[in-house]
């Protein structure tokens, strides 16, 4: 009988157990929790009380691999809002007009989204979970790893495996473990901007309504100040979060009054008056020492039978918003690798290169933007510099108003087009003319979205959200 052992029971685990199903009569995911049987934060998790994001390509890379899950995450409450259209949104260098995209967004807790994905992959009775188990080593060479050793109840067994995936996310051991094996030590790539997230949870004042649109806030670099930036977003069950972020030198405060500021100081109040109205579900919780990081496992020479997948590979800095869409690719990945391939020699070896591939687009997005902030630290060569952030803001400052750049640089930011698409003479054209249409002021973005309601005041009517092609 053909077995595969999953490290680690998150999201990026269990897509990886789904997609390995089809190739193996029993797949035995390890958990060191114990996992919630409702949607519930874990203490393995920490990040889970922070907002989440799925991207457009990360949502259907996950509905390829579990056919039907996304109308189940909306029929429980996630919500779904284009790019720029669902959300006010104030780009690098001005508000946005409200333009349609091929771009959107999955909104929803962490929490939801891991019950509503593990619910629908462990129906499947090839699938089982060892929970409050403690992986230990792998069992093997340099060559072939034939299983893992697991400390579970005080006692240690080995699990046999044709394939162990390592999904333990940022912490993993795998580095040690291949080294015990007798392979180098796997090159880390790090850039650390010293971003520090904050977020609150908030039950919506009554009579939002249920299409409210959210406020996103991005950060700005290349101007030698910290960036900094905020995020309020609807969530099921009648909930916002809000998340603020900084760089270093501008972290966001964890106090009450300083919170609530910092918010109030975004480019508008809206944010800090939204927030007034609503009433406070939770904690401020902080969330540190979160660097754009990836471990270059393909470069090794990875032995037959393991793999490294999620963000135990790659983990970006959360402001980006593309790690559970990156895993859910990398994850479809590994079963197209299966269907073409099958465990045959070199199969470990292609589906990590696949992988490192797939991570390349999203580590390009993060560094490109974290490189520009002041007090970055870094283990690589970073390639910014006066030029590339002048042509960032110019990117930036023409997509506020036109539709075929804001659309190309969505696609590519939510991970369905590769970064090449931003080098078509067409949109390079556009970039160089730069913006054709006066900037919109805070009113005149605001005023674009009567989803608000109530809510929000403003006196501006919108302007024309006309651009050219």
């Amino acid at each position: 009988m053909s077995r595969a052992v999953v490290l680690g029971g998150g999201l990026a685990g269990m897509l990886a157990a789904a997609a390995l199903a089809r190739a193996v009569d029993e797949v035995t995911v390890v958990e060191r929790d114990q996992l919630p049987t409702e949607p519930q934060p874990r203490k393995g998790l920490p990040q889970g009380h922070h907002s989440h994001i799925l991207m457009r390509g990360g949502v259907e890379a996950l509905d390829q691999l579990l056919p039907g899950v996304t109308d189940r995450l909306y029929a429980a409450g996630a919500k779904r809002r284009g790019l720029p259209s669902g959300a006010l949104a104030r780009g690098p260098e001005g508000w946005m007009q409200r333009l349609d995209t091929d771009a959107y967004l999955l909104l929803c807790s962490r929490e939801l989204l891991d019950h509503v994905v593990r619910e629908q992959v462990l129906r499947d009775p090839r699938i089982g979970v060892r929970e409050g188990a403690r992986v230990t080593g792998l069992v093997g060479d340099a060559d072939r790893v034939t299983g893992v050793r697991v400390e579970q109840g005080g006692a240690e067994r080995t699990l046999d495996a044709e394939l162990v995936v390592d999904a333990t996310g940022r912490a993993t051991s795998a580095p040690k473990w291949l080294v015990d094996l007798g392979l180098p030590q796997v090159r880390e790539d790090v850039v650390d901007a010293g971003i520090v997230y904050v977020s609150r949870w908030f039950t919506a004042p009554p009579g939002t309504r249920d299409d409210f649109p959210g406020v996103m806030i991005q950060m700005q670099a290349g101007t030698g100040r910290p960036g900094q930036g905020a995020g309020l977003l609807p969530m099921e069950n009648g909930r916002w979060i809000l998340s603020l972020f900084g760089s270093r030198g501008g972290e966001p405060p964890t106090d009450e009054e300083g919170f609530a500021q910092f918010a109030r100081e975004r480019h508008h109040p809206i944010i800090a008056d939204l927030i007034a109205q609503a009433r406070p579900a939770g904690p401020i919780r902080a969330y540190r020492s979160i660097p754009d990081q990836r471990r270059r496992f393909e470069k090794l020479p990875v032995p037959e039978g393991f793999l490294v997948i999620g963000d135990a590979a790659q983990a970006l800095n959360p402001v980006h918003g593309t790690g559970m869409s990156v895993a859910a690719q990398c994850a479809l990945a590994l079963r197209t690798e299966l269907d073409v391939r099958g465990l045959r020699p070199g199969f470990s070896r292609n589906v990590q290169a696949a992988i490192a591939k797939i991570n390349q687009g999203a580590w390009q997005i993060a560094v490109n933007t974290d490189q520009g902030l002041p007090h970055v630290r870094a283990n690589v060569p970073l390639r910014g510099g006066a030029f590339a952030n002048k042509m960032a803001a110019r990117v930036a400052r023409t997509g506020c108003g036109n539709r075929m750049v804001i659309n190309t640089v969505f696609n590519v930011a939510s991970l369905c087009a590769p970064m090449t698409r931003m080098m078509t003479p067409a949109f390079l054209w556009a970039v160089l003319r730069g913006p054709r249409t006066p900037a919109l002021t805070a009113e005149q973005a605001i005023a674009q979205f009567p989803e608000f309601g109530d809510l929000v005041k403003v006196d501006a009517a919108p302007r024309s959200t006309a651009s050219p092609a």
